[in-house]
């Protein structure tokens, strides 16, 4: 007789923590980094906060967010980088096919807002993370052909840029990530975390609405340009 492997009740059991369209709503939400409460989520996934709660402990408990309390509100973010880039991944295999269609203009502004440019945790994603991306390999700062790596002139670029470099435990310096809107890979990673805190702190890009999605100022559009020379049109 076979005898079942010991992980498979441990990998269902976390795979069920996916598995609700709840949970789901609320670990997307959750995609940009930022921490939200209770209340917030609820609003967002569109169900009663005692319901969320449930929810949300099974999550905590799972391991996939953390959790503070300030007060009478509880907050809750995504664990740490893995979790996102595992959400992220997981995103990306749902076929574009199947996707729920917008119930209305705002809905679809928002889709185009997020196919646009958004944040993937902490790093760009979108059409603009996609265009950086391309940008930095062109210019030999970037090499995608076994994974995603920084050159030597990739990491005298973002020296040279004011954008700090600060490895911290095992993250690596540079990896793809599958967008899940343009099908390609976009940088995350160490690098990819830098320079989207640079281009929000300086302004290059600003927040709009209350999901993830960026929009890149004038002040980017000509950044991007003399930095990497990203076309304005590709940011569109």
């Amino acid at each position: 007789m076979t005898t079942r492997d010991p992980r498979a009740t441990a990998l269902a059991r976390f795979a069920g923590l996916f598995a609700d369209e709840t949970r789901a709503a609320c670990l997307l939400a959750l995609l940009d980094g930022r921490a939200r409460t209770a209340s917030e989520l609820a609003r967002h996934a569109g169900v009663a906060a005692s319901t969320l709660s449930e929810h949300l402990s099974r999550l905590v408990a799972g391991g996939l967010l953390t959790e503070e309390r300030q007060g009478r509100h509880r907050y809750v973010r995504l664990a740490d980088a893995r979790v996102a880039q595992l959400l992220e991944d997981l995103a990306a295999q749902v076929a574009p096919g199947t996707a729920v269609r917008p119930r209305s203009l705002r809905e679809s502004s928002a889709g185009s807002a997020m196919a646009r440019g958004r944040t993937c945790y902490d790093h760009l994603a979108g059409r603009l993370g996609i265009a950086v991306t391309d940008a930095l390999t062109a210019r030999g700062l970037l090499r995608q052909e076994t994974g995603f790596a920084l050159t030597d002139a990739g990491v005298a670029w973002f020296a040279s840029a004011g954008i700090g470099l600060e490895r911290r435990g095992r993250r690596p310096m540079a990896r793809a990530c599958l967008d899940w809107t343009e099908r390609r890979p976009h940088l995350a990673g160490v690098a990819g975390a830098a320079l989207c805190r640079h281009a929000l702190d300086t302004g290059w890009c600003v927040r709009i609405g209350s999901e993830r999605a960026v929009k890149v100022t004038a002040a980017g559009a000509r950044a991007l340009f003399e930095l990497l020379g990203v076309e304005a049109a590709a940011l569109r």
